[in-house]
């Protein structure tokens, strides 16, 4: 919850919403005339594809673009392929969507009856790196980390989200159930659990080490989970995976002892969807499923300059089509109207010190800025902690000048990422 005006200049607190139980449950959508999915590899012309338009496709049915792919995606629904292509995101990085014709006529060809389910991490990062909730499978199978605590974030990371909060109380059984499965998959001692301290909903969390959550902005972070609740904090440049803990969503429990119950893969994601005037509503929708979908079943008009955000307002991204599909870890979508969007604006820093004050990690931003504006991504790091900040957005949100500090900081961390990988 914002106390106040979004992006006013004083300085904030901002608190985290509880679940809103106004809600009725999330209103299931029928599967769209055409899915698209985002594979994370790009595509090699020199190479024959081993899938192409025209092609007929399975429920469930791995597809993956050359023989020596490791990327892959599961189909949500029998259908054909229309065709794929590139799609770059903000910071250059390549992947290909697949984009499908579901087919309701075809029969359900139950290859999945022939595949033995097996506990292990193994079959888990063969078949199950792309159910809803986005299990991370490449994280928990890395040699280089030892994950020893995962901590299920039923306590939502952004101010204005609840979808956490919603799976872990209308889902509480089937999450238990999936802990008991990860647990058994993997070498971790404990499976920890946020929850907000104020949450008034109760949950049956047996299994769980609970860790309560203060209700104000950012204690819901990873990096301050670490610090106030496991007593560990990480060197700048390093991961809670290195430090052998993992984050996961709640719903990747709860898609994972679906999957293990019933011998399928399952591909209904929810999201919780907010309007221009911040009204709520719950949805489940098909993995692939375009956001226009959603946007209509509930009559929001998109209109030209109006900012559509995947995530909560601090830490989200936008997204300039309302073709982009639902993908497994969307959890928020929230509209923004062209008249009420907070201009940025790339002035001077005036030097009034607020970013400073506000940052949680004592990262001295005013310096750091004229760093990332130059460039000069390594001297930011040595010497301005570049690679301390958790990105938690604040820096900007309280930022007079209306310089887009957050963004910076990630685009200065991703330069420095591709710096290193290339040195």
């Amino acid at each position: 919850m914002i106390k106040r005006s979004f992006f006013a200049l004083s300085k904030p607190r901002l608190t985290y919403d509880l679940l809103d139980t106004s809600l009725p449950s999330a209103e299931e959508l029928a599967i769209p005339g055409t899915l698209t999915l985002l594979l994370p590899e790009k595509i090699d012309r020199a190479k024959k594809a081993l899938i192409g338009p025209g092609d007929a496709v399975k429920k469930g049915q791995k597809l993956k673009l050359y023989d020596d792919s490791a990327p892959y995606v599961l189909s949500p629904a029998a259908g054909t392929i229309k065709g794929f292509d590139s799609y770059a995101d903000d910071f250059g990085n390549t992947a290909t969507y697949i984009t499908i014709k579901p087919d309701s006529s075809a029969k359900d060809d139950d290859q999945w009856a022939q595949i033995d389910l097996e506990q292990t991490l193994e079959f888990a990062a063969d078949y199950l790196g792309h159910i809803p909730g986005a299990l991370p499978v490449s994280t928990l199978t890395n040699p280089n980390y030892d994950i020893r605590t995962i901590v299920v974030t039923g306590a939502d990371t952004d101010i204005l989200c609840d979808t956490c909060q919603f799976v872990c109380t209308a889902y509480a059984g089937l999450m238990v159930a999936g802990a008991k499965i990860l647990k058994a998959m993997t070498r971790a001692d404990r499976i920890c659990i946020t929850v907000p301290e104020n949450l008034s909903a109760q949950v049956d969390l047996d299994g769980f080490n609970v860790l309560r959550t203060s209700d104000t902005y950012p204690s819901n972070l990873p990096a301050m989970v670490m610090k106030d609740h496991l007593g560990r904090t990480f060197s700048p440049g390093t991961t809670p995976e290195e430090e052998g803990v993992c984050f996961i969503r709640p719903e990747a429990l709860v898609s994972l002892a679906r999957t293990y119950e019933t011998g399928h893969p399952v591909f209904d994601k929810i999201i919780t969807l907010i309007d221009k005037g911040g009204q709520r509503y719950r949805v489940k929708a098909t993995i692939g499923t375009p956001i226009s979908k959603i946007f209509a079943c509930f009559n929001i008009q998109i209109n030209e300059r109006d900012r559509i955000i995947i995530g909560g307002p601090m830490r989200g991204v936008s997204t300039y089509t309302v073709h982009h599909p639902v993908v497994p870890d969307m959890d928020t979508i929230m509209v923004q109207d062209k008249d009420v969007i907070p201009e940025f604006i790339d002035n001077a820093c005036v030097n009034c010190g607020e970013c400073v004050r506000v940052c949680p990690a004592n990262v001295p931003v005013n310096l750091l800025v004229r760093y990332l504006e130059a460039n000069l991504y390594e001297e930011a790091a040595d010497r301005f902690d570049l690679e301390s900040c958790i990105e938690c957005g604040l820096c900007g949100y309280v930022c007079r000048a209306r310089i887009p500090l957050y963004q910076y900081i990630r685009l200065g961390k991703h330069e420095l990422l591709t710096l290193r990988e290339n040195a």
